[in-house]
């Protein structure tokens, strides 16, 4: 049988396989998808008046995969993203309760502490490299491919290449679904700074996956 060659990616089909289709890989383990994608709705701060807030075990079981998927983009190893999710959820119970009272908005909650432990893992592996000599990288394990196939991981290698900044604003904006105005909130820039660092990073991208083909 003849073998079809691989069609190149572009950036913007890059983007739509890592960030919009990734949900394929909870399709075993998430059998009421609408019910999560609400879920997501409540986390956003979207939740309607007359609904009962969602408790921090229901968040955790809900969307613990889609914040490690967040991490994983963000740190490249899926050990450090189950941790730095995992201490985000302990942070979020121990400063609010299991009712999460006062709080309206747990993604924003949790997205920022998600991303400030991945900043602070990238930094302890920056420090532990000055020290110790490089060595090949591991094979990607079982749980790697789990949550990302083999084209999803293309991409990811490609985003390794970006700069911290450029792919915290592409995860932002193209995962967690922010507005320039939220992301530039969270990450503490302008929101033209965060309108030229994507712009910058979707060049940087492209330049990348076509050394990949």
């Amino acid at each position: 049988m003849a073998l079809v060659p691989r069609r190149p990616l572009s950036v913007r089909g890059a983007l739509k396989l890592l960030f919009g289709a990734v949900d394929y890989a909870a399709s075993e383990a998430d059998p009421e998808p609408a019910k999560r994608r609400s879920g997501f709705r409540l986390l956003r701060g979207g939740r309607p008046a007359d609904e009962e807030r969602p408790t921090v075990t229901e968040l955790y079981h809900a969307h613990r995969l889609g914040l490690v998927r967040m991490a994983l983009l963000l740190v490249d190893r899926q050990d450090v993203a189950e941790d730095v999710v995992q201490e985000a959820f302990t942070a979020l119970f121990q400063k609010h309760g299991e009712r999460l009272d006062g709080l309206d908005n747990a993604l924003g909650y949790l997205r920022t502490s998600v991303l400030n432990g991945a900043r602070s893992a990238l930094r302890r592996r920056r420090t532990a490299r000055e020290y110790v000599p490089p060595h090949e990288a591991d094979a990607p394990s079982a749980e790697d491919h789990a949550v990302l196939n083999d084209e999803h991981r293309r991409v990811v290698v490609a985003l390794r290449e970006l700069t911290d900044r450029q792919r915290e604003v592409l995860v932002l904006r193209y995962w967690s679904d922010l507005s320039e105005a939220q992301i530039a909130e969270t990450l503490g820039l302008s929101r033209g700074a965060v309108k030229s660092t994507a712009s910058r990073a979707l060049d940087a991208l492209e330049k990348q996956l076509e050394k990949a083909r």
